[in-house]
């Protein structure tokens, strides 16, 4: 790593080693934990934490099971988007489609495959990885892992999902990636798996797909350990 110069602000400054820009575990002591709401899909929990020499605190945040989206691209460079009903917000988003991380057992990649049937009435044969992410890290332990599908088909109309709740709703429109990100830009999109998904792949494209990792890439942020 490259030292600091004279009024350089402290912290790492050009690393050599890319290894220097990579989140790291770092576990401190749980000394009690208590569940203070359990929810019908996430909780809220309550940990005293030992910090060592800055002391002992108590943190409340949100226990995540986690959660997929997909980046449907098809072979006009246009993202599939839907819109649906967000209650918290009070809003119709467009979003990609996703869902929790909440049958167990099931990998990652298999519950991508199964919400894009779900939502999309759509089957991939090509799938990557194009971006993880921490939801709200100062507030709850959600982790965020985006694929980018592609060489699409559709469902079969008599295998297709039967929607319900908000899902009822969906509307879904094909979208040229690059009105997409326009959209995100001029703040027009904001849920934020559209957003982090969009603009990933906008970045990516630019680097003729070169950063895409293999769909069953390791998933370090998730309590799976992949």
């Amino acid at each position: 790593m490259a030292p600091s110069g004279p009024g350089d602000p402290p912290g790492p400054q050009h690393p050599d080693d890319p290894a220097a820009l990579r989140d790291r575990p770092a576990g401190r002591p749980v000394l009690t934990s208590e569940t203070l709401l359990t929810g019908m899909v996430w909780d809220v929990v309550r940990d005293t934490v030992d910090l060592g020499p800055a002391g002992t605190v108590r943190r409340e945040y949100v226990r995540h099971p986690g959660a997929v989206g997909v980046l449907a691209l098809d072979e006009g460079g246009r993202v599939l988007l839907v819109r649906q009903y967000r209650h918290p917000v009070r809003r119709e988003l467009w979003e990609l489609p996703a869902g929790l991380l909440d049958v167990d057992g099931e990998p990652p990649l298999e519950a991508a495959r199964r919400e894009l049937a779900e939502e999309a009435d759509l089957r991939a044969a090509r799938w990557h990885v194009l971006v993880d992410w921490f939801s709200s890290p100062g507030g709850m332990d959600e982790t965020v892992r985006v694929y980018l599908a592609r060489d699409l088909t559709e469902v079969p109309g008599t295998e297709r999902h039967v929607r319900v709740h908000e899902e009822a709703g969906l509307v879904a429109a094909w979208v040229p990636l690059d009105d997409a990100r326009d959209a995100v830009l001029a703040g027009d999109l904001h849920n934020p798996t559209a957003v982090t998904g969009v603009l990933a792949a906008c970045a990516a494209r630019d680097t003729g797909w070169s950063t895409l990792r293999p769909a069953e890439a390791p998933w370090p942020g998730h309590r799976s350990g992949r």
